[in-house]
């Protein structure tokens, strides 16, 4: 087993390192969406097929986003994959105990 020695004057710079590592991760948080009311019925899309040789992508349906004032509707759209094998979980609209309606994420599960 090898014993690291550091020299005083390196400790403090090893600790700004530390703090700037921490900072970068916490800079990767996504925002929090918060609307006032549900939103709509979701809107019935047409799937298109998917693009030549996108055997590797997955349609992810449309969505209403909160865009601080009104419901917009987005769009689905075709997405690749990261894995063949990846699902999709679509993202949806959680109630609030406080009131309102937070936006979860959608993910890829394998």
């Amino acid at each position: 087993m090898r014993t690291l020695h550091l020299k005083p004057s390196h400790v403090p710079v090893l600790a700004a390192f530390g703090l700037l590592l921490a900072g970068a991760a916490s800079a990767q948080t996504s925002t929090v969406v918060i609307a006032p009311s549900a939103p709509p019925a979701p809107r019935v899309e047409t799937v298109p097929p998917p693009p030549p040789g996108a055997q590797v992508m997955t349609w992810q349906p449309g969505r209403w986003a909160w865009n601080g004032n009104a419901w917009a509707w987005e769009e689905g759209h075709y997405v690749q994959r990261p894995q063949p094998a990846a699902v999709w979980e679509p993202g949806h609209w959680e109630p609030q105990s406080s009131g309102g309606y937070v936006w979860v994420d959608g993910r890829w599960r394998s």
